[in-house]
């Protein structure tokens, strides 16, 4: 199931069971024209390329949307390689390494907006940096046969917190009449610790 191949959801399942529950008809919809899980997995990448280009242009609560669409994607092609039965090496390859490169996309245009903040630009690249850390001491632990899905930094936190810190970003900068960045680069701060802690926690495990 989902919880085994991405690992334990920090939000805990009720909200994991009925974001399924939501999302088995549009499952089913999808199936119904053709798309499989391919075409989620590089419209996954479209949305984080799209994020990057709206972040780099200022526009925060677009780029967070794009985001989020872009976790929205890389849901949505498991379950239907699941419901295909066409779960293979090659599809759980290209998911894993399509996902890093939204990911990456998404962050090169978050270090276009900071570029002018020291303290911006550093958590950006950070950030961006636990991130891949995390993802690959998952990998190479299990190319050595040890598995490990722990820590709280993974894909989908990483994913709701710069989603909806971007989106929410205009109005509480402007509410507490600074410029924008006032709450995302919080977050980013949260994303660089979070992902460098569970990277240097998964290293230790395994």
């Amino acid at each position: 199931n989902e919880v085994q191949d991405r690992g334990t959801f920090i939000l805990g399942p009720f909200v994991r069971n009925w974001f399924y529950w939501f999302q088995s008809p549009l499952d089913r919809a999808a199936l119904a024209m053709g798309m499989g899980p391919l075409f989620f997995n590089l419209l996954g990448v479209s949305f984080g390329i799209v994020a990057a280009a709206f972040f780099a242009t200022g526009h925060l609560s677009l780029g967070g949307w794009a985001v989020l669409l872009g976790g929205w994607a890389d849901v949505v092609d498991g379950r239907l390689a699941r419901a295909l039965g066409v779960t293979d090496e090659r599809g759980a390859f290209l998911d894993s390494t399509l996902d890093r490169f939204a990911e990456f996309a998404a962050f090169v245009g978050l270090a276009v907006l900071f570029k002018g903040s020291d303290l911006g630009l550093v958590l950006v690249v950070t950030a961006l940096g636990g991130s891949l850390l995390v993802s690959y001491a998952r990998a190479r632990g299990e190319s050595v046969g040890v598995v490990c899905k722990l820590g709280v930094m993974q894909r989908a936190e990483r994913l709701l917190l710069l989603g909806f810190g971007a989106i929410l970003d205009p109005a509480v900068s402007a509410w507490l009449g600074r410029d924008i960045g006032a709450l995302l680069v919080p977050v980013l701060g949260i994303v660089a610790v979070g992902t460098v802690g569970t990277a240097v926690f998964r290293t230790w495990w395994i």
